[in-house]
């Protein structure tokens, strides 16, 4: 028997409530799949450079949250250019941007929903 999943819909509209409460900013770039969408995160501290993250499995079958690492730095326009070029693998992606108050608050953000 599978063991039951939040969909990516109430994923995102939670981490877009717990961002929100604590005076950060939530933007839904794009919206995938209600169900089972991937979920890519924008993270920005007070609008810094943004850092991107996804969720993957890990050794033990769970899904975490990791940096996702690319030559671009923190480029908006490349940022941009590299989910626009993921939606066209994976058409069911969601895209959310986050600016909060500190690496702290992002890192909690994240671990919420693993």
């Amino acid at each position: 028997m599978t063991k039951p999943r939040l969909t990516s819909q109430f994923r995102i509209s939670a981490l877009k409530k717990l961002a929100e409460v604590d005076g950060g900013f939530a933007t839904l770039l794009r919206k995938g799949d209600l169900t089972s969408g991937a979920i890519l995160i924008i993270g920005q501290i007070r609008g810094g450079d943004p850092i991107l993250f996804e969720r993957y499995p890990a050794m033990d079958g769970t899904l975490a949250w990791h940096r996702v690492t690319l030559p671009i730095g923190g480029d908006d326009a490349e940022i941009t250019k590299y989910w626009k070029n993921r939606i066209l693998r994976d058409p069911d992606l969601w895209v959310l941007e986050l600016d909060v108050a500190s690496t702290e608050r992002l890192d909690r953000l994240l671990a919420a929903d693993s």
